[in-house]
């Protein structure tokens, strides 16, 4: 059974610590003086004997000097330790958390005793840090951890193996160099840079590999394995610990990487710290493997049985999957949302609306379209490409220059994951086509093989009047979800109205459904306009030709051919899409966010969050005075001075100092926050799934590493290299053979 920490405002426990946990001491003075420090109230009245039973404070509350290692595992005070740090103020910013653990009020006669106490304590305390030095400089401390010479060798050559890991994680670097020969693959980075510490001077390593023969592994495979699972868990232990001090969360899944030829999906938990910041943070890779049930339950073992986080405390659930993919996603969705219905499904703050929609179409030709834009965002990431295709957009609008010079600000960096990008992409299709059969060419020899090749390929597709079709298809229906999307992108009043807008984005898609034929002739005279441009013949994809002949079924026109095919089927997805994503449960939250002063400011201060709050209703601390504290909080900003400015997102209403005076509020606003589809803060750094895509980019797809690619990624993440040691020796005693032990075996 856990140890949890008996302190106020400490939510630490023996389960998800390394720390020592401390009794309360037996002898009654020295308890009462614990409790005292302790300023919990409720514990005044319990007697020493069961104090010792019950209760337990951990080592973070006792200055360092009074703490001892008896041995590598063994932790204890000293006889007169006394607890003296404590977090007596930030259960201010959550006053839901003080009821457990109430703190008591001082008197002045109180403080007078306490103050005498500690500066006697104070300079006990001082005297024995006196006494602790002067011992470490003669080593003759009993208290000291006992380690034989041997023993104190082997945790330095680990701290040693563990920062040259570190480092390689942090600064991208692979394991191994990409070299053919087996020779040249036993000096890998690894090695060259446990042999460059040597040469600077590191003892340690010196002693440990001095007598090892030249080209010799430092460290076998699985002990590099092992030492790889250590770094990576003790930085995943880091975050989980804040995700758990949380407790709520949301899950955010990217698309799929391949390591070692199998399959992962990676992970992101999207959670509000203890500072009121929003968090979301790359945890694992999940092999991506099975049908959507084992998935589920891989990823509820992953979540809960290893991470001891609690399923019932996600609320909120995206994922931002590609190409096949997505239909398994969406069912895991689904599977997941039928066990836990506040794990909202919605779509994810980093992609744009109308990307995700186009992605989750389970059509063919839709396919190849949304893979020939990532190809496309991926080809013109180089200057010479992108001088390439401005030069394309130039010559080919020589006739209006001032549509060029748009269409050149239009496909800067990233213009293929806009909201626009299919208003854009429809443009471009004349100049990209004429881009893609120049590097072809290649007449003046600066492109590389690899280059032409893949212009090859996007040009073909390029050329075929289906893609041209589809684009125009999709550029036109999801004209209709556009402005939406974006506002869910926005600030917490763009994502508000958008919330309050879906109706008549689906109003809009269902008077074009009901009129499919007119709109569909209009968009099919465009997309034979634009291959006229393009020189591309209006056909009928071969495929289906050929199965037509086969069936002996008469000839189909083209305009009724596209319009079964792909017109009629993009509409009715897209606009079952919308109402998949867009429940009445993920509008009802999405509505809450009229909490933020600013959105209630819009409304004239006339809102009825509690009309939507019972989804939230057992995550407040006081549900039954929830609609009176809400009244509260809309007076509190109706009748604010005229120098008040009302906050305008979340963040910014849970920094005030005034929102712990309103615990529902406060609870209400940290479960929105954590929404996927919210946008992060504004800040300088990158997100976590860039961090990941920029590791991806840089690392040659054979050398991907998932244990470096964490530490990569992560490497805002504190981690304390004794604590990597520590782990290692409790799961990887060293086991050299003792000689006389084997000279025993021999006989």
């Amino acid at each position: 059974m856990p140890n949890f920490c008996a302190a106020p405002n400490c939510t630490r426990k023996s389960t998800q610590s390394d720390l020592a946990f401390f009794r309360f001491p037996r002898d009654p003075e020295r308890c009462r003086i614990w409790v005292e420090n302790c300023r919990r109230a409720d514990l005044e009245a319990k007697t020493a004997d069961q104090l010792n039973k019950h209760y337990r404070l951990c080592a973070k509350h006792f200055d360092p000097a009074m703490v001892c290692k008896t041995s590598p595992y063994r932790t204890v005070l000293k006889d007169t330790a006394i607890p003296t740090i404590f977090d007596l103020t930030s259960h201010l910013k959550n006053p839901h958390t003080r009821h457990r653990k109430r703190i008591k009020e001082l008197t002045e006669e109180d403080l007078k005793k306490i103050k005498e106490r500690r500066l006697a304590s104070s300079i006990e305390q001082l005297n024995c840090k006196k006494d602790a030095a002067a011992e470490d400089s003669t080593s003759t401390n009993d208290d000291e951890p006992q380690l034989s010479t041997e023993e104190r060798a082997f945790r330095e050559y680990l701290r040693s193996l563990f920062e040259v890991l570190v480092m390689l994680g942090k600064q991208s670097i692979p394991f191994m160099a990409e070299k053919t020969s087996e020779v040249e693959r036993m000096s890998n980075n690894f090695q060259a840079l446990l042999d460059y510490r040597m040469n600077a001077g590191d003892e340690a390593l010196k002693k440990r590999f001095e007598a090892t023969a030249v080209n010799t592994e430092y460290c076998s495979a699985t002990q590099q394995s092992q030492l790889l699972d250590i770094c990576e868990n003790t930085v995943r232990e880091e975050i989980l610990m804040e995700v758990r001090e949380s407790r709520f969360f949301s899950l955010v899944t990217g698309d799929l990487v391949e390591f070692a030829g199998e399959k992962h999906l990676p992970l992101f938990l999207r959670f509000v710290n203890q500072q009121n910041t929003l968090r979301e943070e790359f945890v694992d890779f999940l092999l991506f493997d099975g049908d959507e049930t084992a998935l589920v339950e891989r990823l509820e073992a992953q979540l809960t049985d290893r991470w001891g986080l609690s399923m019932e405390d996600c609320r909120g659930q995206a994922h931002k999957a590609t190409g096949t993919t997505t239909t398994k996603m969406k069912a895991v969705a689904v599977l997941l949302m039928e066990k836990y219905p506040l794990a909202l499904h919605m779509s994810c703050s980093h992609m744009a609306l109308n990307i995700h929609l186009a992605n989750n179409l389970p059509f063919p030709n839709v396919q190849v379209v949304m893979e020939t834009l990532r190809r496309i965002g991926a080809f013109f990431r180089t200057p010479l490409t992108q001088d390439e295709l401005e030069t394309a957009i130039f010559a080919h609008f020589q006739k209006n220059e001032e549509k060029g010079s748009v269409l050149k600000q239009a496909c800067g960096p990233g213009w293929t994951e806009q909201h626009n990008v299919f208003d854009v992409l429809l443009d471009m299709l004349p100049p990209l086509l004429l881009c893609m059969d120049n590097i072809r060419e290649n007449a003046d020899g600066k492109f590389a093989e690899a280059t032409t090749a893949d212009a090859y390929s996007i040009a073909e597709t390029l050329a075929d009047f289906e893609v041209i079709v589809t684009v125009v298809i999709l550029k036109n229906v999801l004209v209709f979800t556009r402005a939406f999307g974006r506002n869910l992108q926005g600030e917490t009043l763009d994502v508000f109205f958008a919330a309050n807008s879906l109706t008549a984005v689906l109003h809009s898609l269902n008077e074009v459904n009901d009129n499919i034929d007119v709109y569909h002739e209009f968009w099919y005279e465009e997309a034979v306009n634009v291959a006229n441009v393009m020189e591309i013949p209006v056909t009928i994809p071969r495929l289906f030709l050929r199965k037509q002949r086969a069936a002996d079924v008469g000839e189909i026109q083209a305009e009724a051919y596209f319009k079964e095919y792909v017109t009629v089927p993009v509409i009715h997805g897209v606009m079952q899409e919308v109402e998949d994503m867009f429940s009445e449960s993920n509008l009802k939250a999405l509505k809450c966010l009229s909490l933020v002063p600013a959105v209630m400011g819009q409304m004239k201060f006339n809102t009825t969050e509690e009309n939507y709050a019972d989804v939230y209703r057992n995550d407040l601390p006081s549900p039954d005075t929830l609609a009176a504290e809400l009244h509260c909080w809309r007076i509190k900003w109706k009748h604010r001075g005229k120098e008040v400015r009302l906050p305008t997102t979340i963040h910014e209403t849970l920094q005030l100092p005034d929102v712990k005076f309103f615990p529902n509020v406060n609870s209400f606003l940290k479960v929105l926050s954590t929404l996927p589809v919210l946008k992060l803060e504004e800040n300088k750094s990158e997100t976590a799934s860039e961090r990941l895509q920029a590791y991806l980019d840089r690392t040659s797809t054979k050398l991907w590493n998932k244990s470096l690619a964490m530490l990569n990624i992560n490497t805002h993440v504190k981690h304390d290299l004794d604590v990597m040691v520590d782990k290692y020796c409790r799961l990887y005693p060293e086991d050299d053979p003792d000689p006389e032990a084997e000279e025993e075996v021999m006989k």
